[in-house]
């Protein structure tokens, strides 16, 4: 009796709740290929299909590369929903270059943060049977191909022939002008007469009534070096005023002329370096100094 009661019971309880226990499904994922033997290279096309109930937040992770497989294309995801799932679908392009039995890997389903898997496939990747019977080829020699720009370099070559053969003719059919006719040298000026000539010039610009004096004594000095460098070939323009007394001093200059030249040559160092500035008459007198200085020098020189 009592097992009677129990049957019925279990009988009411699976009318009731069996409904419930068919409709929640879990999530899937399947993976399916159109061949699992290929050659190396060759493609395959992989589906992926994801069942995700409605109620649950996820989606399909492909990784950016897998193992022994490349990616020749990936198409987009398509998703759908009827009776309560949504269904994920996807198409890839793969191939392989490793040959031998290679694994595609299960690809993941995340659904509320938890991960399902699909089954992995095995795919045979091998090399093209060896037919004995076909004919053996040898490697090929290396083909030369021809530079097809090699037309137009020579054309450029006979252009630019052309080109020079009138040029030639053109400029040597051209008269020669007649040869100038050679300039009138004109004559040197002497040491004596450039430092004569140096000196009349300064004389006319009057620097020290127009405040320069240290330009002055500069150009005043200076004319008495080049002359001394030129007419008696020593390397005054190097030397110090001191050095220059020195060797002047070797001359045999008549003592009272050698002393004015050189209290003319120290007044130019006291004006150019301690800014001394001397009166007109002074500025005078060193310019009758030199001047007359330099008359002496070139006729001891003829002597």
């Amino acid at each position: 009796m009592l097992k009677g009661i129990s049957h019925i019971v279990c009988m009411l309880l699976l009318l009731l709740f069996g409904p419930f226990g068919y409709a929640q499904k879990s999530p899937l994922v399947k993976v399916s290929v159109d061949r699992n033997q290929i050659l190396i290279g060759e493609p395959i096309h992989l589906s992926l299909e994801a069942d995700l109930p409605s109620e649950m937040r996820g989606g399909l992770i492909l990784p950016d590369s897998i193992p022994h497989f490349e990616f020749i294309e990936k198409g987009g995801i398509d998703s759908s929903e009827t009776a309560g799932m949504k269904t994920f679908r996807q198409q890839l392009t793969i191939t392989s270059f490793d040959s031998g039995t290679v694994v595609f890997p299960p690809i993941a389903l995340l659904a509320n943060n938890k991960k399902y898997h699909s089954d992995s496939i095995r795919i045979s990747v091998g090399y093209r049977p060896f037919d004995p019977k076909q004919d053996y080829h040898d490697i090929r020699d290396i083909i030369q191909i021809e530079n097809p720009y090699i037309v137009y370099v020579k054309w450029a070559v006979i252009g630019l022939t052309a080109v020079s053969i009138f040029l030639f003719i053109y400029f040597s059919s051209l008269k020669v002008p007649d040869a100038e006719q050679p300039r009138k040298s004109v004559p040197k000026l002497t040491p004596f007469e450039e430092a004569m000539k140096a000196l009349e010039e300064l004389k006319k610009q009057n620097l020290p009534e127009s405040g320069q004096t240290k330009l002055f004594y500069t150009r005043l000095n200076d004319i008495l070096r080049w002359f001394v460098l030129r007419k008696l070939q020593i390397l005054s323009m190097e030397k110090t005023n001191e050095e220059l007394i020195l060797q002047l001093r070797q001359l045999r200059m008549a003592p009272e002329q050698f002393s004015k030249l050189a209290e003319a040559l120290r007044m130019s160092d006291f004006v150019k370096f301690a800014k001394y500035l001397p009166v007109r008459s002074d500025n005078e007198k060193n310019y009758e100094v030199i001047e007359s200085s330099v008359h002496i020098l070139n006729e001891m020189d003829q002597m």
